[in-house]
């Protein structure tokens, strides 16, 4: 059981931690984006990369709160939610700074499969432990 609440607890601390990452990221961005020229105007590949980048972190952050709160509710095994801990963990760092990297360079965007694979496993896992 300890073991459990210190998965939930990372989880609930990564959720936190996007939550900020969105706030901060939105604050810096906020600044300069009253400039329409800003990153080649407001249609440009670098600021819609830079607005998901931003965004990203509170979608993120929302889907390890929800995991976090309802683990109760799912037929998961210790080994199964450790691996979605870490499988989300990957997602809320990379997803962010592959959208920032790709707004900077485009051809970081070929690397957007990293966090896609990170999300889709752990939505995967829960899926598998819910009785239909």
């Amino acid at each position: 059981m300890l073991v459990i609440m210190d998965i939930k607890f990372s989880l609930f601390n990564l959720a936190w931690m996007g939550f900020l990452g969105g706030i901060i990221s939105g604050a810096i961005l906020g600044l300069l984006f009253h400039n329409e020229d800003f990153m080649g105007g407001y249609n440009s590949f670098s600021r819609r990369l830079t607005r998901l980048g931003h965004i990203s972190f509170f979608g993120i952050g929302i889907v390890n709160l929800l995991i976090a709160l309802s683990q109760d509710k799912l037929d998961i095994t210790i080994n199964s939610f450790l691996y979605i801990n870490i499988a989300m963990m990957i997602t809320a760092i990379t997803m962010p700074l592959l959208c920032f990297l790709s707004a900077w360079k485009k051809p970081f965007r070929h690397l957007f499969f990293i966090p896609v694979l990170g999300f889709g496993f752990s939505v995967f896992m829960i899926l598998k432990s819910l009785d239909f």
